[in-house]
């Protein structure tokens, strides 16, 4: 199985005594389709990523938004800024704007200020049926005119647009695409198979093909376990075959979102589900999504 470098492009930091991330908080209302967050509910460092990661070779990181409070959007990359680097954890930073808002352009501008800020990420993650799993409460934001004035202008500011979206929303993604095609797309968490019965898992195997069709858009095969309680090694590579087959190993990356992902499975499990998973590519290609295309995606050079 591959042994070579990775980068992990997708994991999030916090310091929770801060109280800058309210979905943390014990609230009435929190989103249920990430299952219940008390154990999430602790400081989550540097030092408790590296000590998650040890053994597997981990070489860099990038550090995803982690819904800091959105009036102080900043505020997430300047904290982040003051933390250890030498080990390679938060090398790179996809931030948060308030996009949509009157004060989006200000933000953006800011975090492209910041040299390891290389993309911002908009949220548009709406379930139809089953609101206490949705994250947003519009279901049609992707088409809002001035949250898509503001994607616009994160080309300009020489950002990609990062997204979490579940099937529902792939038509948007892949209309956001089309609408901005010099701009780079990165589409969380394998698309978000949050629907695991048939008709579900073929709604989102049918978004994959549509938003691979783009080719201004990119896949992280990250947090493989998320929505699926009963996840198995089997399940976990079918859903790795699948993302492959839509988007190949060029437009592909491995990340685990942790800690989040520690709901559903360790660190180590994550990373021996996806070497089993393509124990059969080549080694280029083995390398490719364990490392080289995060490299490439998220500008380490």
């Amino acid at each position: 199985m591959y042994d070579g470098p990775v980068i992990d492009p997708h994991h999030h930091l916090w310091d929770y005594g801060m109280g800058k991330h309210r979905w943390l908080m014990p609230v009435e209302g929190a989103v249920e389709a990430l299952g219940g967050l008390e154990p999430l509910r602790r400081n989550y460092l540097v030092a408790d990523y590296l000590k998650d990661s040890a053994g597997h070779n981990v070489v860099g990181t990038v550090h995803i938004e982690a819904l800091w409070q959105e009036d102080d959007a900043i505020g997430e990359t300047l904290w982040l800024e003051g933390l250890d680097k030498s080990q390679g954890v938060a090398l790179r930073y996809v931030a948060r704007a308030p996009l949509g808002t009157p004060e989006a352009r200000d933000v953006i501008a800011r975090q492209a200020a910041v040299k390891r800020v290389v993309g911002l990420r908009g949220i548009l993650s709406h379930h139809p049926t089953q609101p206490q799993k949705s994250f947003i409460k519009r279901a049609d934001l992707g088409y809002d005119e001035d949250w898509r004035r503001d994607v616009g202008l994160l080309g300009e500011a020489g950002l990609h647009l990062e997204l979490m979206a579940y099937p529902y929303q792939a038509q948007a993604v892949f209309d956001i695409a089309q609408a901005f095609p010099k701009l780079q797309i990165i589409v969380n968490h394998c698309a978000s198979p949050i629907d695991r019965d048939e008709a579900g898992m073929r709604r989102w195997r049918d978004g994959l093909a549509l938003m691979a069709s783009r080719p201004n858009i990119a896949l992280k095969i990250s947090n493989p376990g998320a929505y699926d309680p009963q996840w198995t090694p089997q399940s976990i590579q079918a859903v790795v075959r699948d993302c492959l087959k839509a988007f190949g190993t060029e437009r592909a990356m491995f990340g685990t979102d942790f800690p989040v992902a520690d709901l559903q499975m360790s660190f180590s499990e994550i990373y021996t589900n996806f070497k089993q998973a393509v124990a059969h590519l080549l080694t280029p290609e083995q390398r490719a999504l364990f490392h080289d295309n995060a490299r490439r995606f998220y500008r380490f050079d």
